[in-house]
């Protein structure tokens, strides 16, 4: 096992290191912090949090002050809280390539030993590294960005915030089974990058139709493993500690039902909140969200019902089938706790047998397949097993 303690550094200020300084509901009693003293004991958590202050491929920049978002997240109050570490303030390298094979390596044997990753970063482009984690692990995955672009660049850019998921696109070996982009505005996206994505069987999201039906979040956090949110993504008005903010975005409420939304799910595995710049955070209100944020990410957590897959003995099971007589899709509803699959039949390599991929989706999935319509949903995961 890697000693996890070499790529830290601890937690500076007296104020995290003794229980006393904190009530007995707060964050701050139950978080096992990194400090002058001990490391915490990680293997036996469920969450570590850490900070990296690496902004070379972003316009914000850092500073070596204590994080106000620890700060404000321990004071937040709690019920029961799950086992949380905080790893401390991430150890940088010289060289910003070995920073990354640092965090690569960290999120590797933090996701291998069933501990969730909560990255408080950098740059957006830190993305990249945590990405690159579950390819050391040979693991196919969903990656899903909550940003308002597609962060594609240009044609031989280096890695940067504006570009490291076309370097995901690039990497090889492939790691990436779907993507997903929450809260796009259209005034910042190529229409030949939306065709692009769509022509790749990806899906992508309008900040318009976040807004009018939030719920639709909630089925694709159920298909993510890496979840990696731009706070550039929320209006500027909630959260003006980032030089990319703009006039529109997601408002406070809708960025923590989101982040509740990917605690619920029980794939996500990997969680990181990029481009905070905090030197522009003069009353701490961004730090205020970003706290709130990972406070109901917890929330969804705790509620999680270990349905990674719907359990066939407790589902009820609805059959669609269209007017041709040969095509049909069958749904599934949990009947502990409402939600939907549906299945996507595909060839296993080893066996001549179809075999069956679950896909999580909605009830309004369900109604648009009994109109006669194939849900988009369905189209493109079949897309990507044949």
């Amino acid at each position: 096992m890697i000693d996890l303690k070499t790529f830290f550094l601890p937690l500076k200020e007296d104020l995290y290191q003794k229980d006393y300084n904190w009530q007995s509901t707060q964050l701050g009693s139950f978080i096992q912090s990194y400090n002058l003293s001990e490391f915490p004991e990680y293997q036996f958590c469920e969450m570590a949090i850490f900070n990296i202050r690496e902004f070379e491929g972003s316009e914000n920049f850092p500073t070596d002050k204590e994080c106000k978002i620890r700060n404000s997240l321990y004071h937040l109050h709690f019920e029961k809280t799950p086992r949380i570490c905080d790893l401390g303030f991430f150890k940088l390298s010289k060289n910003r390539k070995d920073s990354f094979k640092k965090i690569e390596i960290v999120c590797k044997e933090l996701i291998n030993n069933g501990i969730i990753p909560l990255v408080l970063g950098g740059g957006h482009d830190l993305s990249y590294a945590v990405y690159r984690s579950y390819s050391a692990l040979q693991k196919k995955i969903t990656l899903t960005t909550v940003d308002k672009k597609f962060d594609l660049g240009l044609k031989g850019d280096k890695i940067s915030n504006s570009s490291f998921f076309s370097k995901i696109l690039e990497a090889k070996p492939n790691s990436l089974f779907h993507y997903s982009n929450i809260g796009y505005q259209s005034f910042f996206v190529s229409p030949l990058a939306v065709e692009m994505l769509n022509d790749l069987s990806f899906d992508t999201l309008r900040l318009g139709d976040v807004k009018s039906n939030i719920k639709d979040i909630e089925p694709i956090m159920r298909n993510t493993d890496f979840l990696s949110f731009d706070i550039s993504s929320v209006k500027y008005s909630y959260a003006k500690a980032n030089i990319y903010a703009s006039p529109n975005g997601l408002s406070g409420i809708e960025a923590c039902q989101v982040m509740r939304y990917a605690g619920l799910s029980d794939k996500l595995s990997a969680i990181a909140i990029c481009e905070y710049n905090q030197l522009l955070d003069k009353n701490g209100q961004t730090a205020q969200l970003i706290s709130q944020m990972i406070w109901y990410f917890i929330m969804g957590y705790k509620s999680r019902k270990n349905e990674l897959n719907p359990n066939i003995k407790n589902c009820m099971k609805y059959t669609v089938s269209f007017e041709d007589g040969k095509n049909e899709i069958i749904f599934y509803k949990s009947n502990l706790s409402s939600r939907w699959w549906m299945g996507v039949p595909y060839k296993n390599l080893d066996d001549s047998q179809l075999d069956c991929y679950f896909v999580a989706c909605s009830y309004s999935d369900y109604e648009l397949a009994n109109k006669g319509e194939i849900p988009l949903r369905w189209i493109r995961t079949f897309n990507k097993l044949t």
